[in-house]
């Protein structure tokens, strides 16, 4: 009986052998393939390197945001220019804008600041008032073929409401108040005809307050023109000139009252500055909007990537 016990020992010191030879060789890459846990640390360095990308992308979507507060802000107390506040459409406009990219501008950093929580939410969330944004200031700069005169603030609408006799009589008037023609006349009064051709106008200065180039008057003053005895283009068949420019000819007048507020220059200038201040936010709407639109989108994918891992 002791022979058969110890005959049955060394088949257990061959298991426990075997069993040390496997936990030894767990680093083999074919228990490596059958274990995949093993191999956890790369893709937790791959989602620190991601992280790494996100962090600063979410810090240029925070910058990009800025300016939309900034413009809000301005738009609110600076107000509009000159009677502009005659076409009662835009003031209110401008107030809309103002709120629309304050509301942007939380909406944008509440986005980011919960990107983790809600990342496909929150990117169609914000991407709502970026796409009304991108529309609002496309239709500034006139970009639409199907723009309409019911569109505020568009070239065609506002040369539909400048045009208006009714408005334009009010606007003249405004205009007449604000003493531009007289601020004009007080900054160039020692200035010599050759001088004052050379000297930077506004459109306003240039449309309202002076007769067109092509009329030929003889310079006095700067709002003070006399008419010489050389016979004026009353328009015909086969002319290069523009009828409009001998209609402001017979317009001028040198009372300050009258100048050439009823030329068509005038109007042309008035509706030149109220056209560059829309397409100036116009412009700026499209590429910020644009800009944050990328922003997010890239902060997007960076979170979804930063989630799997990697």
């Amino acid at each position: 009986m002791a022979e058969n016990t110890e005959n049955n020992n060394p088949p257990d010191a061959l298991a426990i052998t075997v069993t040390e030879e496997k936990i030894i060789n767990n680093n083999d890459p074919k228990v490596l393939e059958q274990n995949p846990e093993s191999t956890s640390k790369p893709p937790v360095k791959k989602s620190l390197q991601v992280r790494h990308l996100v962090l600063p992308i979410a810090l240029v979507t925070f910058l990009l945001s800025l300016p939309f507060l900034f413009q809000a802000i301005w738009l609110i107390y600076v107000q509009q220019y000159e009677c502009e506040g005659i076409l009662k459409s835009l003031p209110r406009l401008q107030l809309v804008i103002a709120i629309g990219l304050i509301v942007t501008f939380f909406l944008s950093n509440g986005v980011v600041y919960s990107r983790t929580r809600f990342p496909a939410p929150g990117l169609i969330l914000v991407m709502v008032p970026l796409v009304v944004m991108f529309i609002v200031g496309s239709s500034f700069g006139g970009s639409f073929k199907m723009e309409t005169r019911q569109i505020p603030a568009s070239p065609r609408w506002l040369k539909t409401k400048v045009n208006s006799n009714s408005n334009w009589i009010t606007i003249k008037s405004c205009l007449y108040d604000t003493r531009i023609c007289r601020d004009l006349e007080a900054r160039s009064y020692n200035l010599k005809f050759d001088d004052f051709s050379t000297s930077k106008l506004s459109p306003l200065e240039s449309g309202c307050c002076k007769p067109p180039t092509i009329c030929e008057m003889e310079y006095v003053s700067a709002t003070c023109w006399n008419k010489t005895n050389k016979e004026m283009y009353t328009g015909g068949r086969g002319s290069d000139m523009d009828m409009g420019y001998d209609e402001d000819c017979d317009f001028w007048r040198n009372d300050d009252t009258v100048l050439c507020y009823d030329c068509h220059h005038c109007k042309e200038g008035f509706l030149r500055t109220l056209e560059g201040k829309w397409l100036k936010l116009g412009t700026f709407l499209v590429v910020l909007s644009v800009l944050l639109m990328i922003s997010h989108l890239l902060l997007f994918i960076g979170t979804m990537l930063e989630q799997s891992g990697g």
